[in-house]
């Protein structure tokens, strides 16, 4: 049964439900084994990572070398919007049917894809608009272009690259639930399998599950954001 057919089953029997997920969520049966809720979690952050390293590893060397030059600005718009417009499903799907076959692999490369975007146009924004009154009081001072890159760009970019790695984190973390659709892990797997078996009290707790993950995975990210932020730049909010 696909997904969208058991949407009206799903609907129909509302209120039991709710009442069936929070039962579902009081079993410690479903926080134990390889399906438990620990262990996906475990797996689903695992995921989400290593899809946002390999991202922030081919884009922010791209966009901060890019800003530095204060060239490419419309590649990088190109760039971005392109890939924001290929859906990750489809990348998923052609990636698990080609070599790197079913799992985790193809899916972290999917998702990888899927967060290049914001990490490379805010790696570019973030070094392409600094203060050109800051930069070129560094080069009167007799610094290298990459000094001038690691001692003034790169302080004065942290909150935007931080924006950028915190928008991937939350995107890539709410995405990575389709790997369960080429047998991947991560929570995704409650909801498939609660769709296969007609458990919707299952699907709406792994639905759950993943929400709240992202949103501490946001409250984390945004802490980290304001620390490596200098004081002089917080001035009582980030950026977003």
């Amino acid at each position: 049964m696909t997904a969208v057919a058991a949407l009206p089953a799903f609907a129909a029997d509302g209120e039991g439900i709710l009442q069936r997920t929070i039962t579902w969520f009081n079993d410690p049966l479903n926080y134990r084994g390889p399906n438990g809720v620990a262990a996906l979690t475990v797996e689903h952050l695992w995921i989400t990572f290593a899809a946002v390293v390999l991202a922030c590893a081919v884009a922010l060397p791209v966009g901060i070398w890019m800003g530095h030059r204060g060239r490419g600005g419309t590649l990088v718009v190109v760039v971005s919007n392109l890939s924001r417009a290929i859906p990750t499903l489809a990348l998923l799907t052609i990636f698990a049917v080609g070599d790197l076959g079913f799992g985790n692999r193809p899916t972290i490369l999917a998702l990888a894809i899927f967060a290049i975007p914001p990490l490379l146009a805010n790696a570019f924004v973030g070094v392409s608009q600094v203060d050109p009154d800051a930069r070129d009081a560094a080069r009167g001072m007799g610094m290298s272009g990459w000094q001038v890159l690691r001692d003034v760009e790169l302080p004065l970019a942290v909150p935007l690259v931080a924006a950028g790695l915190r928008t991937a984190v939350v995107q890539v973390c709410a995405t990575a639930s389709l790997a369960a659709l080429v047998a991947g892990g991560g929570l995704g797997v409650l909801i498939n399998l609660g769709f296969g078996q007609r458990r919707f009290d299952e699907v709406l707790a792994g639905g759950l599950l993943i929400a709240v993950l992202c949103l501490v995975l946001e409250l984390v990210m945004a802490t980290v954001q304001r620390a490596v932020t200098p004081q002089a730049l917080r001035r009582g909010r980030l950026v977003t």
